[in-house]
C-alpha cells in the first residue's frame, strides 16, 4: 500500500496545500494504519480493506491513549485516505464512508466470558520457547489488566514475585502496583528462567525488556496484536478479539466477582473513578443474581 499512500500524500500537498508539518503527521498516522493492516490483519491491498479491519484498528487507537487532537487527526487521515483511493478509482468502495469513526474509536471491545479468557490464555504451548513467551504474555495481560504499552515496556526490575506484585508505569509515567495471580506468576517466572535467556543475543538490544522477539529485541505492539489474535483463533473464539479486550475482561470479571470499584480503579491506573465506571456494564443475568441473593424481596 506504499504507492497508494504516496499518491494520497501528493494529493494533499498539491491540491489541498497542507503544510509540511501536517503532511508529516498524516504520513506517520496512515503509515501506522497501513502497517497494522499488513502486519496484523494480513491485508496488503487497500481494495481488500473492510469495515471490520478499520474497527479493529480503531480499537488499537483507543488502547494507545492518544490525546484527543492526535486521535481526531488519525481518524481524519483514515477517512481522507480511503476517500481519495475511491475517488481516483484505485478501490471500488470506501469502507470508512458510513462509519462514525470518532464514536467507534472510543467504543470498548466486547468482553470475553471467563471460560473464553481461560481458553485463550491456555492455547500457548509452554513446551516451546515461543509458547513460553506467549503463555506468559497472555496470562499477564489478563491477570493484571495491562495496556499493550505497559506490557511491551515491562522490565525485569518491575517484577516482584516474592510478594506477588508487578510495578507498572502507565499514562504519564504514573506508577502503580498490580497483584499477579499464581498462574500468571508461574508462567512469567518460567519465561524469565527458561525462555527469555535463549533469545538474548545482545544484552543492549533487549533494552532491558521482559518480552522479546526471536531476534532478541523488544516485542512490538503489532506482535502483541498478532499473538492475541492467533490465540483467539486457536481457542475457537469467533468474536473480534484485541489485546485491550483482556484489560476490559480483567476489570469486568473482577467487578462481577464482587470487587470494590475503587480497588479496580487502582489496579487499572485510572485517575478518575468515572473512567473505571465504564467497566460496570455487567450483564443483566448477573444483576438479577445479585438482586436475588441480597435483596430481602429478591
Amino acid at each position: 500500500m506504499h504507492a497508494d499512500t504516496a499518491a494520497w500524500l501528493r494529493h494533499l500537498k498539491l491540491e489541498k496545500g497542507l503544510s509540511g508539518h501536517t503532511l508529516d503527521a498524516y504520513a506517520r498516522d496512515v503509515g501506522r494504519y497501513t502497517r497494522f493492516l499488513e502486519e496484523v490483519m494480513g491485508v496488503r491491498d487497500a481494495g481488500g480493506v473492510t469495515l471490520d479491519h478499520i474497527e479493529a484498528y480503531l480499537q488499537e487507537l483507543a488502547a494507545m491513549d492518544l490525546d484527543p487532537s492526535s486521535l481526531a487527526r488519525a481518524i481524519s487521515g483514515i477517512r481522507s485516505y480511503h476517500g481519495f483511493l475511491m475517488g481516483e478509482g484505485l478501490t471500488a468502495a470506501n469502507p470508512a464512508e458510513l462509519v462514525d469513526l470518532p464514536k467507534k474509536a472510543r467504543k470498548l471491545p466486547e468482553v470475553l466470558h471467563v471460560e473464553e479468557a481461560v481458553r485463550l490464555v491456555e492455547t500457548a504451548d509452554p513446551s516451546t520457547t515461543g509458547g513460553l513467551r506467549d503463555r506468559a504474555l497472555l496470562e499477564t495481560l489478563y491477570a493484571c489488566g495491562l495496556r499493550v504499552s505497559e506490557i511491551t515496556g515491562l522490565e525485569p526490575g518491575q517484577l516482584f514475585f516474592e510478594i506477588g506484585f508487578i510495578r507498572v508505569f502507565g499514562k504519564g509515567s504514573k506508577e502503580r502496583l498490580v497483584p499477579i495471580g499464581g498462574p500468571a506468576m508461574d508462567a512469567l517466572a518460567g519465561w524469565m528462567r527458561d525462555g527469555r535467556p535463549q533469545w538474548v543475543k545482545d544484552v543492549k538490544a533487549t533494552r532491558n525488556r521482559v518480552f522479546l522477539n526471536r531476534r532478541g529485541t523488544p516485542l512490538s505492539r503489532m506482535s502483541v496484536w498478532k499473538i492475541v489474535r492467533d490465540a483467539a483463533r486457536a481457542a475457537g473464539i469467533a468474536k473480534p478479539v484485541y489485546p485491550h479486550i483482556l484489560r476490559h475482561s480483567f476489570a469486568t470479571h473482577l467487578l462481577e466477582g464482587g470487587a470494590d470499584l475503587r480497588a479496580v480503579q487502582e489496579m487499572l491506573g485510572h485517575v478518575s473513578i468515572l473512567t473505571t465506571e465504564i467497566y460496570t456494564h455487567v450483564d443483566r443475568s448477573f444483576l438479577h443474581q445479585v438482586h436475588k441473593q441480597y435483596h430481602p424481596r429478591g
